[in-house]
Formats: C-alpha cells, sequence, structure tokens
C-alpha cells in the first residue's frame, strides 16, 4: 500500500506496553484514528500471551499486573494463561475504544520530512511527529550455536514455541537455560520425559524469602543502568534470581533441578563436554530468552557501540520523538504500565514545543 497519513502519535505493538500508552493517550484527550494510531501484528488482541503454551494457566502466572484503568477479575486459574489474557486485552480495547488495527507488520521507521518520522506498514505509510515502540520481545527468540547443532537427529524447541509437556512423553529431554522457563518447562516435563538433563551457562541463582518494593526497585535499576550506558537490556528475571518457593524446593529435592555446566557441543545424538561426559538425547529445549524487537528502527540508527539503545526513561537519547516501551527497565507487567504513562507525558511536552519536534539530543 503507498496510502500516507498523519497522526501525531504512532504505537507500534498492543501488548501491556502499547495498550498502556494507547490508554494513556486516550486519558489525554487524543483521539484514535484522527491523533494517534495503535499498529500490531498480532492476529489477535493478547500480546504474547496469546502465543503462551496451554499448560501456563492462569494460576501459574507471576505478576501480571492489570492495565490502567480496568481490573482483570473472577479470571478461572485453571484456564490457560493465553484465553484469560486475550480475553482481557479484548474487552480493554473495546472498553477504551483504542481500534487497534491488526494484522499490520510495520517493516521500517525512517526519517520523514517536516520534522516527521516515517512508518512504513503493511498498512500503508504513517507520517507522525512522535513514535511510542512496544513491540517487546517474542518475536526474536535467541537461539544460541554451539559446534555439532545441524547435526543433531533429534529434535529442538524454544520457549517461544513449547507445545506444553504431553509432546516429550517418553522422550530423553536436555533443558538449556537458568531462568523461570527453564525450571518451569523441567518441573512440567518431568512426569512426562524418559529423562531430563538441566543445562545453564552460570550457576542459578534463588532467592529467599519475599521481593518486596525495595528488592523491585533494585532490580530495575540495575537494568536501567544498562539502558542508559546504550548497552543491551538484561531481563529485570535474570538480575532478581529465581523465587525458591514449594515448587522449586521440591524439583530440588527430587533431583529435577540438578543442573549441569553447559556442554561443550551437540552430536548426532545428544550432547557432551569437554571431560568426556555425554547425555544422549531425544529433544534440545532452548530455554534461553529472548531479545528486544527493534530491527525496524535501524534506519533511525539509535544504537550505540554497545549494541543497546541508550534510553533516558523512556526516551532515546539519539532520538527524544522515539520512546521505547516495554524495553529494558519497563520489561516487566508493572514495569510497562508506568512506561506507558511516562511516555505519553514526554510526548505531549514535545508536541507542545512551538516547532512540534525539539533538536534531537
Amino acid at each position: 500500500m503507498n496510502e500516507m497519513r498523519e497522526v501525531e502519535v504512532a504505537v507500534i505493538g498492543a501488548g501491556q506496553a502499547g495498550l498502556a500508552a494507547a490508554y494513556h493517550l486516550r486519558r489525554t484527550g487524543f483521539e484514535p484514528e484522527r491523533d494517534f494510531v495503535v499498529l500490531d501484528h498480532s492476529p489477535g488482541p493478547g500480546g504474547a500471551w496469546q502465543f503462551r503454551w496451554p499448560s501456563l494457566t492462569y494460576g501459574r502466572v507471576h505478576g501480571m499486573h492489570a492495565l490502567p484503568g480496568r481490573e482483570l477479575t473472577g479470571a478461572d486459574p485453571a484456564r490457560p494463561s493465553s484465553e484469560v489474557i486475550a480475553e482481557y486485552f479484548t474487552d480493554y480495547e473495546r472498553a477504551f475504544d483504542l481500534r487497534v488495527r491488526r494484522p499490520v507488520d510495520v517493516t521500517a521507521v525512517r526519517e520523514g520530512a517536516n520534522g516527521r518520522l516515517l512508518v512504513e506498514s503493511s498498512d500503508g505509510t504513517w507520517a507522525t511527529k512522535a513514535l511510542i515502540n512496544a513491540t517487546g520481545t517474542w518475536d526474536r527468540p535467541f537461539w544460541p550455536r554451539y559446534p555439532g547443532q545441524e547435526y543433531f537427529r533429534g529434535r529442538q524447541f524454544h520457549t517461544a514455541r513449547y507445545p506444553g509437556p504431553q509432546a516429550f512423553a517418553g522422550l530423553r529431554v536436555v533443558v538449556v537455560g537458568g531462568g523461570a522457563s527453564g525450571t518451569q518447562h523441567l518441573l512440567e516435563l518431568a512426569p512426562y520425559a524418559a529423562a531430563t538433563t538441566w543445562v545453564t551457562r552460570r550457576p542459578p541463582v534463588f532467592r529467599e524469602g519475599p521481593f518486596d518494593e525495595d528488592a523491585g526497585r533494585a532490580a530495575v535499576a540495575l537494568v536501567e543502568e544498562r539502558v542508559r550506558q546504550g548497552l543491551p537490556p538484561k531481563s529485570v528475571v535474570s538480575v532478581t534470581g529465581l523465587p525458591l518457593n514449594d515448587a522449586i524446593r521440591q524439583g530440588l529435592a527430587d533431583g529435577v533441578l540438578d543442573r549441569l555446566p553447559m556442554f561443550d557441543r551437540i552430536t548426532a545424538d545428544g550432547v557432551e563436554w569437554k571431560d568426556g561426559r555425554r547425555v544422549s538425547a531425544d529433544v534440545i529445549l532452548w530455554a534461553t530468552g529472548f531479545r528486544p524487537a527493534v530491527d525496524h528502527l535501524a534506519p533511525l540508527r539509535l544504537r550505540e557501540p554497545g549494541g543497546g539503545i541508550r534510553v533516558e526513561g523512556t526516551r532515546a537519547v539519539v532520538d527524544p520523538r522515539v520512546h521505547l516501551v516495554g524495553y529494558g527497565p519497563s520489561a516487566s507487567t508493572i514495569g510497562a504500565n508506568r512506561a506507558g504513562r511516562a511516555a505519553v507525558r514526554d510526548i505531549r511536552r514535545l508536541l507542545a514545543e512551538p516547532a512540534g519536534v525539539p533538536a534531537a539530543a
């Protein structure tokens, strides 16, 4: 499509962060389709949640924070989280008339005329004065590369395409990754698999006691500092450690969470270490996380030499018209809500300036 339309603000992504930003735009007087547009490439509401595996029920979801202005109440904890949260997001979009356009693939954001940014998409091109990027990480699963990987005769999965534990019945499974997903997969797979092996690059850190507000602020501050320096962000979970709950304790006691150091190579029928140790495997499950989905921003040259985008609050330091929400320190459900509000506040100030767009920092 070659159609060109103008808006004050374009929001890319309609997950938690994008909907929070759209809510605050609406609340402060911006009209959808006239003043702002929300573009989402997913087939329906629900953000990344709609793609979660069926066995991840709502009762097992940790830290799902309600969107601003509308609580999620009465959800059945036994239902898949993908269904519960997709329905909640659907209701939210309708309640606040956010008019999300989907499925829309954004291919590039580049400099336009008269200080505007051009958002090129499968829905045409949008010329905008400000951009809120809320594309998350789900579309960029990280697959590490190891010698011999291409010769493995078994199957390889990433968390992004995890089909649920029944698919691994009777199989020998190597789970790679020391985060929450890795431990969840192991605990869920163990009753079905013929054998499980857990490998991580670093020894896992288990956190005793409650994760209070002070601990949360300290964790976010560590991630925020990396982003401020222009380094690729780490997840908040990577600096908080794994909560030592009853399920984890049982997994440790049963030997399911008996961690091995990272293997050195992959063979046709398993993995092996330099010291000669070998483990046979039918499946390798990579619970190795995700990277920010920001390749469409490449024409704006926002990346720093360290590989990340330097951000102050939510604002890209290189270009104050661009705000990243759900990126780095705001990549949590409560952080995404706060980031959406902060981005809208800054954008209102930016648009109120005489030229509409101040000089780049």
